[in-house]
């Protein structure tokens, strides 16, 4: 058997309100959202949460029943915080504010910023740093009780990490060689608006800023159509898994070189042969710990649901006013909303 721990996922339950209360500008007056047995939970904590997604959603003009809804999910989250909330005190599982600290740089790290430009995008997508740091805290004292009630009793079989394992590589190569390679195309046809003239241009655009010395993933962020974002970074793929135009021209690339520009059926490309390799099959071992801790995650996810849906049926919960209408509905009607947003 082996025991690990690792992040639990929020199952978390939306209700959609049957009667929504009317435009922004009636407003809801202050009050109590709900009661969870001795802890409140105020209709101003549930507008701050949801304040940024519901000011997009009112400027794309989202009916009422939407932002009713998003509201009805707001307070479905607030109500599993302070069930958390409330666990936390029993268990003493608290968080310091020096795991808070060190939480924020690595999440900063993780994301390529220092840890004043994060602050700076969480303030930008409208989230005062108080309640960032709340938001990490309560994330943070989760994960501590949720690996010390429930982690620790999860088992995983082995045979169930190998199963995952053959199904997963079963079909991998055994030998051959990788490529890591970068593309920029340009397509043409009804679906693009441009024709093959106009896509022509831009392709032969894109190879002369090429040549007069700009990266490839620059260009590839501005012009192309596959993995842009990533600029034109298509990963390392096998050969024998490449389009037979891609595996022709690749042959013909040094690690660095670029290729002129190519004519295909859906457009125009480019390509630029970053690197090659011998591939190595992967092993087991290698493997193991990643797919022990999917596994585990699974578990996880499913041993919390259930938690949860006990510690909500022995403790007092009372919606009110506004939010009242959610304890109205047939559970076939409920959703699950997932799991807790990863912070910005």
């Amino acid at each position: 058997m082996i025991r690990g721990r690792h992040r639990a996922g929020w199952g978390i339950v939306a209700a959609l309100l049957a009667g929504a209360a009317g435009a922004e500008d009636e407003g809801l007056v202050d009050g109590i959202a709900a009661q969870v047995g001795s802890d409140v939970v105020l209709v101003s904590e549930v507008l701050q949460m949801v304040k940024p997604t519901e000011t997009r959603m009112r400027e794309a003009g989202v009916p009422e029943l939407e932002i009713a809804k998003l509201r009805a999910e707001g307070l479905e989250r607030m109500i599993e915080w302070r069930l958390i909330e409330q666990e936390v005190r029993k268990s003493e599982l608290f968080a310091s504010d020096e795991e808070i600290d060190t939480t924020i740089a690595s999440i900063a790290s993780a994301n390529d910023l220092s840890v004043e430009e994060l602050q700076r995008s969480v303030v930008s997508h409208g989230m005062a740093l108080t309640d960032y740091r709340a938001q990490i805290k309560r994330e943070l004292e989760r994960r501590k009780l949720v690996t010390t009630l429930i982690g620790s009793r999860i088992e995983i079989e082995e045979k169930d990490v190998k199963d995952l394992y053959d199904t997963r590589y079963a079909g991998q190569p055994q030998d051959g060689e990788v490529v890591h390679v970068r593309q920029i195309m340009v397509s043409f046809g009804e679906d693009t608006g441009r024709d093959k003239k106009a896509a022509r241009a831009r392709a032969d655009s894109a190879a002369a800023r090429l040549e007069a010395g700009e990266p490839f993933e620059v260009v590839a962020l501005d012009v192309s159509e596959v993995a842009g974002k990533k600029g034109g970074d298509l990963g390392w793929i096998h050969t024998s898994r490449l389009a037979s135009w891609m595996a022709e021209m690749l042959k013909h690339l040094g690690r660095g070189e670029v290729s002129d520009v190519m004519v295909l059926p859906m457009g125009y490309s480019l390509l630029k042969l970053v690197d090659r390799k011998e591939y190595q099959p992967v092993s087991y071992e290698a493997v193991r710990p990643e797919l022990e801790r999917e596994i585990f995650e699974r578990h996880l996810a499913r041993e919390y649901d259930d938690w949860m849906e006990k510690l909500r049926k022995r403790t007092y919960i009372e919606r009110r006013g506004y939010f009242a209408e959610t304890a109205q509905l047939d559970p076939s009607a409920l959703l699950r909303f997932g799991d807790e947003p990863p912070i910005p």
